[in-house]
């Protein structure tokens, strides 16, 4: 059994300000805890925030979960994305 991570000590609690993130688990909330930790990254920011991201998940989890999410998560974050594990670029919105 894998020990059971503090989400908090890797992401900011801030982006969970609407639920109890003590209560997250790793494995049955990453359609949430992926969006979340990329929704308000920015190009400052996104090398930070997306090692952040890969403590607890692999590339492979977090381009599928981004690109199936209804969180508002921009283009520019999803290009990002697709750029840093060489996959096919994928937007949320289209232009």
């Amino acid at each position: 059994m894998k020990p059971k991570v503090n989400i908090a000590s890797i992401l900011p609690k801030h982006l969970f300000w609407d639920m109890d993130f003590e209560k997250l688990s790793l494995e049955k909330d990453k359609a949430i805890i992926i969006p979340r930790a990329m929704y308000a990254t920015t190009p400052d920011t996104f090398e930070q925030d997306i090692k952040r991201l890969e403590q607890l998940y692999t590339p492979r989890v977090i381009v599928k979960y981004l690109k199936n999410t209804k969180e508002n998560i921009s283009n520019k974050v999803c290009v990002s994305v697709a750029k840093r594990y060489k996959v096919e670029p994928f937007l949320r919105y289209s232009l």
